[in-house]
């Protein structure tokens, strides 16, 4: 049924148990749909327009979509292909991981992604997507495309710079044997007024309904860009009015990195170019001090908490107490799949707390499970620059609704939804997912692409990129492991 009025379809939800994070309580109830927005939600049985569009929802339980705050669209691709590597060896190993990407496989490897995330509840991401040696507009439209052909919501940002990573740690070109040293030139990033030319293009020639999928700007690591290069980052971001993403204080390499070069830490010198402000998110954040924690708290600065990735990486654990207590917004994100192997956002939530609980033993300070929701949802969404939008399942908002089937052995059986949705849930109960509105999971299956059909174009190009890139690369990715056990490790 369509609205006589404004022509949207209406759909109404009946009888799932919808969750209340505040009173740990989860009740039956309905929500009416008009287009991709709820505008009521009431008791199980309320009245709806005679004709509107019923999803069953007994036996379900009813949770607000998920929101990834940090991932790597061009990751997936690469999953699974290292293991005993700290941030720097997988910066190192990047052109193995990621190069020689066809349009084609820009938007494979994004699809793959996205289809993760919808098929474990995430309905909304922001992805620092990277191409080499610089962004292109048919690079960002084919990431942005397989959001939309799946159906979940994106921010799409290129993740940028103008030094390559061993340009940007201070002394590591000259540790390199000279042999090397050429090597490593093939790995020059484009000049910074090239990258900042194409950013615009990609950001003036954006089309699509941005409430879907929007664009934004992402200096990798701020040491990896000139300051003419992060200004001019900012510049667009301010113009365009989009957000923008930085790794910082990722590893402590990072910390050092940016001191040396800055004689302050990497925050700081952001700020002190004008760039930190509510629509500035900081990736990882793990080596934050107080005074970075409080300056972001208090620009209204975002922080997208990595946990599974930081433990992967050996980055360490990053202080969400702190960041909190501050007024740092928090997001949770999964990082890309080379790094942290998943997207899964419920891992992701409960990684979260439980790092926290690995700081020490005062209780007092863990991060409860209503929090790491909180983050998940609410903080993430803000991070995106969907703050009025997602992350709530009430009028006004968008109909952005995770079913859980609490005839799984996860729900077996039922005592506090929050914990169970943070502690217990792993994925493996989402049955259907729906985002603006339209199911896009049904019954554990994916409506909007064909599995088998990823599963193919997957393979062949894995297979196709394992030719190209196997002669070199792994060999390049492998000689920093033997200079970091030998002694070039040592200016750090």
């Amino acid at each position: 049924m369509k609205n006589l009025k404004t022509g949207a379809r209406v759909t109404v939800v009946r009888g799932g148990r919808l969750l209340d994070a505040a009173r740990r309580r989860a009740d039956a109830a309905d929500s009416l749909v008009e287009g991709d927005t709820i505008r009521a939600v009431g008791p199980a049985g309320m009245k709806a327009p005679a004709g509107a569009t019923v999803v069953d929802a007994r036996g379900m339980l009813l949770h607000p979509g998920l929101v990834n705050a940090h991932t790597h669209g061009h990751g997936n691709l690469g999953k699974g292909m290292g293991d005993r590597w700290t941030l720097e060896l997988l910066l190192t190993a990047s052109p193995w991981l990621a190069g020689h990407r066809t349009t084609q496989d820009k938007y494979l490897g994004t699809l793959i992604g996205a289809a993760e995330m919808a098929l474990k509840g995430c309905t909304a991401c922001y992805d620092l997507s990277f191409e080499f040696p610089t962004p292109s507009v048919e690079g960002m439209n084919a990431a942005a495309q397989a959001y939309r052909d799946v159906g979940i919501r994106a921010v799409v940002a290129p993740m940028v710079a103008d030094h390559s990573f061993y340009e940007a740690i201070p002394g590591l070109m000259e540790m390199l044997p000279p042999a090397l040293q050429k090597d490593v030139e093939r790995f020059r990033l484009a000049p910074y007024k090239t990258t900042l030319a194409n950013i615009r293009r990609v950001l003036r020639g954006w089309k699509g309904d941005r409430d879907q999928v929007r664009p934004a700007v992402a200096p990798t690591i701020p040491h990896h860009c000139s300051d003419a290069f992060l200004t001019g980052c900012g510049t667009l971001a301010r113009e365009f009015g989009v957000g923008l993403h930085s790794h910082v204080a990722e590893s402590k390499v990072q910390v050092i990195a940016g001191l040396r070069r800055y004689g302050t830490t990497l925050a700081a010198h952001m700020d002190e170019l004008g760039l930190v402000g509510p629509d500035f998110t900081v990736a990882h954040g793990v080596w934050l001090d107080d005074d970075d924690m409080r300056r972001l708290g208090d620009k209204g600065a975002s922080v997208a908490h990595n946990p599974g990735s930081n433990m992967r990486l050996g980055s360490g654990l990053a202080d969400m107490r702190g960041m909190l207590e501050r007024k740092v917004n928090v997001g949770i994100g999964t990082d890309g799949a080379n790094c942290s192997d998943n997207l899964n956002m419920y891992e992701a939530m409960r990684l979260a707390s439980l790092a926290s609980k690995a700081q020490g033993p005062d209780c007092g300070r863990w991060i409860g499970t209503d929090e790491a929701l909180r983050a998940a949802t609410e903080g993430s969404a803000r991070a995106l620059g969907f703050g009025d939008r997602i992350g709530r399942i009430a009028p006004g908002w968008k109909a952005d609704i995770v079913f859980l089937d609490l005839g799984h052995v996860n729900w077996i059986p039922f005592n506090d939804p929050v914990n169970q949705l943070v502690h217990t849930e792993d994925g493996n109960a989402v049955h259907s997912v729906m985002v603006g509105g339209r199911l896009i999971v049904e019954n554990r299956r994916l409506l909007t692409v064909v599995p088998s059909r990823l599963a193919r174009d997957a393979e062949e190009a894995r297979a196709r990129l394992a030719r190209i890139v196997g002669t070199f690369c792994p060999g390049l990715a492998k000689t920093p492991l033997h200079i970091h056990r030998y002694g070039a490790s040592r200016p750090y």
